[in-house]
């Protein structure tokens, strides 16, 4: 995949978008349906049979939510339940209706954790996520006396590590199958109910396809971790019996980790708005579904314009690669203006301006932004603006926009 394809998807697509937000106020965010959905088809495709989990925290919008897995929030078309990133969020979406609800971290709310092992509704639709005695202990101090027998997953870490080097990310200190297979028996004599394990390989599904070495460092930490994914699922079965779940992968994983007989889902999230951290992938060509629009409110010098708004850095490491890109630019008269734009190296993004360097813009005009990760966005925008096929708007709330923050 290049960035090129990207490029001509976009620009595909803000034709339509910049015509049906042009009574829009900018700032504002703006989501292509077409595009939305034919990354949902496609994430399916890629999964080969495998159900796909959506991951709530590259979405942060609860119609966005339904629209993938309908208004319940459980199955549909390929997709299979929730993962979230808080238990309060868990909370919520269970109680509207989500009836298979996996925890994708670990968590110490005690008042969340509380509210779900003495609920038996909320405890049998959501599924805790843990990697430690201490969250056992801590699940059991919530819930005091009115324990109802708790679900819970075990993060199982999926980095390469190869003598002193560790390739991935720093998540769970369980890695070998008689480790994970101890502390699933620790659970289960505990009163836990096992229920499943996770394994997030962020080496092969974060990273791009970048250069022949990145490529073959993928290929060798997919051979390595399906070998010990399937002694852990073995391991793990020994001990609790059948699992519900073996979860894996992410957007840029799905075939890899859809390929494993043991895997039972895969997850997905960001695969559904496509930023820019996936534009380079081989195995799958984005089609953007999510920008944002700034206006322009001075002009520094002939070749620079400044836009109000902008500093939505992605989280990771401080990186080019974090900063929103801007696209094009628009107006009613002229439409669409594709190329030739790129942040200012000392300035970048900021917290009230954005200078951005390109010919031919003018005060009143918008810039088309890319966002470089997913959901994070939508913490910036109380609403996504929904251009539909036919070419109306659609307002859905984010999860600000609704009154939720989750963190």
């Amino acid at each position: 995949m290049s960035h090129g394809t990207a490029v001509l998807d976009t620009a595909a697509a803000l034709d339509r978008i910049a015509e049906q937000t042009a009574h829009l106020e900018p700032p504002f965010a703006a989501v292509d349906a077409p595009a939305l959905a034919a990354n949902a088809t496609d994430l399916v495709r890629r999964g080969n049979g495998t159900p796909v989990r959506v991951a709530s925290k590259s979405v942060r919008s609860r119609s966005v939510l339904e629209r993938v897995l309908g208004s319940e929030l459980t199955a549909a078309q390929g997709f299979q339940g929730l993962m979230t990133y808080s238990p309060a969020e868990a909370i919520w979406l269970a109680g509207l209706g989500a009836q298979d609800v996996l925890m994708g971290y670990p968590t110490v709310d005690k008042a969340a954790l509380a509210a779900i092992t003495s609920d038996r509704v909320l405890s049998g639709r959501i599924t805790l996520m843990v990697d430690d005695v201490a969250h056992l202990e801590l699940i059991r101090d919530a819930a005091g006396s009115d324990l109802v027998k708790p679900r819970v997953c075990i993060d199982v870490d999926a980095s390469l590590q190869i003598g002193p080097v560790h390739l991935g990310v720093r998540r769970s200190p369980l890695r070998e199958p008689a480790q994970v297979a101890e502390f699933a028996r620790v659970a289960k004599d505990r009163g836990f109910r096992v229920v499943g394990v996770m394994f997030y390989e962020a080496q092969i599904a974060g990273l791009p396809d970048s250069n022949i070495a990145v490529e073959l460092i993928k290929k060798a930490s997919a051979s390595e971790l399906s070998t010990r994914r399937t002694a852990v699922v073995d391991a793990v079965r020994a001990v609790v019996g059948p699992l519900e779940i073996v979860n894996s992968g992410g957007t840029g994983s799905l075939e890899i980790s859809a390929a494993d007989p043991s895997v039972t889902e895969v997850t997905a999230g960001s695969g559904l708005f496509m930023p820019t951290l996936f534009d380079r992938y081989k195995a799958f060509t984005p089609k953007p579904a999510l920008y944002f629009a700034l206006p322009v409110v001075r002009k520094p010098t002939p070749m620079v314009a400044t836009a109000f708004g902008g500093g939505y850095i992605a989280s990771g490491p401080t990186s080019k690669s974090r900063a929103p890109s801007p696209v094009a630019f628009s107006n009613a008269l002229r439409g669409v203006v594709r190329g030739g734009l790129k942040l200012l190296r000392n300035e970048g993004a900021g917290e009230v301006q954005t200078p951005v360097a390109g010919t031919g813009i003018e005060i009143g005009d918008r810039i088309w932004f890319r966002h470089a990760k997913a959901g994070e966005l939508c913490e910036r925008f109380e609403t996504l603006h929904i251009v539909e096929a036919d070419g109306s708007v659609t307002t859905a709330p984010t999860y600000r926009g609704e009154g939720k923050a989750f963190g």
